[in-house]
């Protein structure tokens, strides 16, 4: 095959991959439904190849489950699951802000401001019913792990698990009062942070992820009970 086909068919999978993993995220594409490969091709006008390799990539984030003679399903909301994330990032994300505290400038720390004045500005758009975040460098947590400056933190929080994380948060962002409350606290770790204050700043976002995850694990106890 052609070297410039290939790379036309490559840079279409990245592009659906992309997308669909957005739509998966913010919760489009809903959790548990069957990916509709027919549908798909056709909302996002490509052919089964590109797709089918996108989908392969999806898997391999976690978002996506592939089973023989079942095809594939954007994966369930799944209460153990994300404990076990959340308790993953509670203790790491912990570490990595006690570590930005000690490594960022005063650069940084605009940056991190700026950020959260770009995101006040979103919870007031939208009345303060969500707070959800784009991903990389506009999302506050991921520019945290990376004020760290530890490329193995860095690679275990924001490397192939980050969107499945992102699929949790996405569900908490919708919870009344949260996000105002996520907004504040996101605050007062900038603040701690800004004061070089490693210990504080470890203590707040612990705090702020666990909190986190009371609410994602009552919402997702109400969905089985309904």
């Amino acid at each position: 095959m052609d070297d410039k086909v290939l790379s036309k068919s490559s840079t279409l999978a990245d592009e659906v991959f992309d997308q669909i993993r957005t739509a998966i995220v913010e919760g489009e594409l809903a959790p548990g439904s069957k990916v509709n490969e027919p549908q798909l091709s056709k909302h996002y006008g490509i052919s089964r190849g590109p797709l089918r390799e996108a989908i392969r990539r999806l898997e391999g984030c976690k978002l996506v489950e592939i089973k023989p003679n079942v095809g594939a399903k954007v994966v369930s909301l799944n209460r153990e699951q994300a404990i076990e994330i959340y308790e993953i990032r509670e203790a790491l994300e912990g570490v990595a802000c006690r570590l930005a505290a000690t490594r960022a400038g005063t650069e940084d720390c605009t940056r991190l401001r700026e950020l959260l004045a770009h995101h006040e500005q979103q919870i007031q758009s939208d009345n303060g019913r969500r707070y959800f975040q784009k991903e990389g460098d506009l999302d506050f947590h991921y520019l945290i792990v990376q004020l760290s400056s530890n490329t193995r933190l860095f690679n275990l929080l924001c490397g192939e698990l980050y969107h499945l994380q992102r699929l949790y948060r996405c569900q908490t962002s919708s919870e009344p009062l949260r996000p105002e409350q996520a907004f504040k606290e996101h605050h007062q770790i900038v603040d701690a942070i800004e004061n070089h204050d490693g210990e504080l700043a470890e203590l707040l976002m612990k705090r702020h992820i666990s909190r986190a995850r009371e609410t994602l694990v009552s919402q997702l106890n109400q969905i089985v009970m309904n």
